[in-house]
């Protein structure tokens, strides 16, 4: 986390003092290796200094940063842009960075003790991610979380095109309906640790995630039917993102349950795995070149639906590994 911290701060500064596209591309891309190591630890310091049946509700607390700063974001940094212009982001992130890399040297305790017996060679590390990803419960689970999660990945790459152009919202009401919705994520992944407290996390992704393919259902009928007004799109959003805000704290948890040793490579891979389907459907959504709300209704609609379906395949090869290994 301390490597990854300080190659996060060295390339803010190179960002905040750049002056050609070339080199702010480079220096974002090393700003984003250090940043993964440090989400990567993040998510496996909850498997080593928690018990497993309360990684649900610390990913739940976990979520507050790990997916709100993405939707927290865009409005942060609109208003620094347009009060101090673009070098101005990276000088600040420099600065939250800092602190947050005090807080790490005083505050977080330590996680497990280095296992010595791992190879860093190439060899043995790709060995290691076919044999986590291989486990069912990871599949299962990182898929299915992942491919939800794409749903968040979908309305930050769309929603400043269907807002804006579709709707003729301005960017400062933009940025203020933009807040608004986060709150629909942000606070749905904190009912979740109310829930928990009656329902194991397996319970809860059995009903949130039928609600989430009838919700997108839903929104994409009234997408096609043209039934869509502002505030009816704005319900819809926000039911949307609080699917996908109880789903990921739930499949994170179960994604990483079976793995104490190996909680690194898993907190990895499920990592990638989310933001490769996200890039993936981010993708998809900028291929349309006519401003239209169809093409977010299909990003949620293929999200909830295939989520759902690894599930509901995934669940059955659980089972039978459990009753294989009984």
């Amino acid at each position: 986390m301390y490597i990854g911290l300080s190659v996060y701060i060295l390339a803010s500064i190179g960002c905040a003092f750049s002056h050609s596209i070339g080199a702010l591309i480079a220096l974002r891309y090393v700003q984003a290796l250090g940043s993964c190591a440090a989400t990567v630890v993040s998510v496996t310091l909850v498997r080593d200094l928690f018990p497993v049946e309360d990684n649900a509700k610390v990913f739940a607390l976990l979520i507050l940063v790990l997916g709100a700063s993405p939707l927290i974001a865009p409005t942060a940094g609109g208003y620094i842009v347009s009060s101090l212009g673009w070098h101005a982001v990276f000088i600040v992130l420099t600065i939250i960075c800092v602190l947050i890399f005090l807080c790490c040297i005083f505050w977080l305790p330590a996680g497990r003790a280095p296992d010595t017996s791992l190879s860093l060679k190439p060899g043995p590390i790709t060995r290691g991610f076919l044999s986590v990803f291989l486990t069912p419960q990871f599949y299962t689970y990182s898929l299915t979380g992942g491919i939800a999660f794409a749903g968040l990945f979908a309305y930050v790459a769309g929603s400043p095109i269907v807002f804006m152009n579709v709707y003729g919202v301005s960017q400062k009401s933009y940025g203020w309906i933009f807040a608004m919705l986060s709150i629909g994520f942000i606070g749905s992944s904190q009912l979740n640790n109310i829930l928990l407290k009656k329902f194991k996390s397996q319970q809860i992704l059995g009903v949130i995630l039928p609600a989430y393919v009838v919700c997108s259902l839903l929104f994409m009928i009234a997408s096609l039917m043209g039934w869509l007004h502002l505030p009816l799109l704005i319900v819809f959003i926000f039911l949307l993102l609080s699917c996908v805000g109880i789903t990921n704290p739930n499949t994170a948890a179960l994604t990483l349950a079976p793995f104490a040793k190996n909680a690194g490579t898993a907190s990895s891979l499920m990592g990638a795995i989310q933001l490769g389907l996200g890039s993936l459907i981010s993708v998809f959504i900028s291929l349309f070149e006519k401003p239209s709300v169809t093409p977010l209704a299909i990003a949620f609609l293929a999200s909830s639906i295939l989520s759902l379906l690894v599930l509901k395949l995934g669940s059955r090869q659980i089972k039978y590994q459990l009753n294989y290994s009984k």
